[in-house]
């Protein structure tokens, strides 16, 4: 198994996801502290859109509360399967989340939608190699 690792503001940068789904990584952690103020609107839809775009799961682990004073932390972690479908979800508060990571599944979704295989790097002007 190969996982990918990456933290918080990183998933704004879609190159570096697909850069560790090209390197053979099936699962993506991505712990964070997002605040209030963007993850209301963007952490959800973030993940999710790595995780179809790389057809990979992503495991997001997120602080919850207060923190570094007047900031905070928007919680919500998750755990998003490679169709972006999400498997788990904290609660607002503090918790322990799980899902199973189904390798079968994820190679079916790869199979009947293999955007991975169909990609064209040569016509990408500064894009993501292999």
């Amino acid at each position: 198994l190969r996982i990918g690792l990456t933290i918080c503001y990183d998933i704004r940068f879609p190159e570096l996801y697909r850069a560790l789904t090209l390197a053979g990584a099936r699962v993506i952690f991505q712990p964070s502290a997002f605040t209030l103020y963007t993850g209301k609107d963007h952490w959800e839809p973030l993940i999710r859109a790595r995780a179809i775009e790389n057809q990979v799961y992503m495991v997001s682990p997120a602080q919850i509360g207060a923190h570094a004073g007047d900031q905070y932390c928007f919680g919500n972690a998750m755990i998003v399967d490679p169709w972006g479908t999400v498997v788990a979800r904290a609660p607002e508060r503090e918790c322990v989340i799980t899902a199973d990571v189904d390798y079968a599944a994820q190679d079916k979704v790869r199979a009947g939608l293999p955007s991975l295989k169909h990609r064209r790097p040569e016509v990408y002007a500064g894009g993501v190699q292999d």
